[in-house]
């Protein structure tokens, strides 16, 4: 069976390029031309938003290296351990909401000191696949689509965020029992 997958995966993209190809064709539609001015479209799209993207890294690379993020961990030790929460994830919860390519660091230093099957390690992994790069996101695709009113996108991605993290608490804690 993970053969048969592994074969399928090898032959996807190719498959997926030939008939986008062949569509185009039978469609008289000039195919290299339109691929061409979607990559130059393309290309605009990350001029454009390169700048928030170095500042969001630069920013998340100041903290870290700061101590910043360790200071914030031992500050609200207290009530995010009542929570049952681990204290030493308080800094990858928020950097996740930042960047996900700093977080993943911040990862292999977690399960560097506390091992991928300890508890604070599976936290953690539920935890990266139950939350998003809130800021990257919206900075990312609301300044690639000129949304300049977000409404409620905010609260929402923060309450979901918060129910991503109260999730893997829950479910990391069920797989340590049983």
């Amino acid at each position: 069976m993970a053969s048969v997958l592994s074969n399928i995966s090898n032959i996807i993209i190719p498959v997926l390029v030939f008939y986008i190809v062949a569509y185009g064709a039978l469609n008289k539609t000039n195919v290299y031309e339109e691929f061409v001015k979607g990559a130059k479209d393309g290309l605009k799209t990350v001029v454009g938003i390169m700048p928030t993207l170095v500042a969001l890294m630069t920013a998340v690379g100041v903290l870290r290296a700061s101590g910043f993020l360790d200071f914030l961990g031992n500050l609200v030790r207290p009530l995010s351990e009542r929570a049952g929460f681990p204290a030493e994830l308080v800094p990858l919860a928020f950097i996740k909401m930042f960047s996900s390519s700093a977080a993943t660091g911040l990862v292999l230093d977690i399960f560097k000191n506390y091992g991928t099957d300890s508890m604070i390690g599976l936290i953690t992994s539920i935890m990266m696949s139950c939350t998003e790069t809130i800021f990257y996101t919206m900075s990312v695709y609301f300044l690639a689509a000129k949304v300049t009113k977000t409404r409620y996108t905010l609260t929402g991605a923060l309450l979901s965020t918060f129910a991503g993290i109260v999730a893997s608490v829950v479910l990391a804690g069920r797989m340590m029992q049983g």
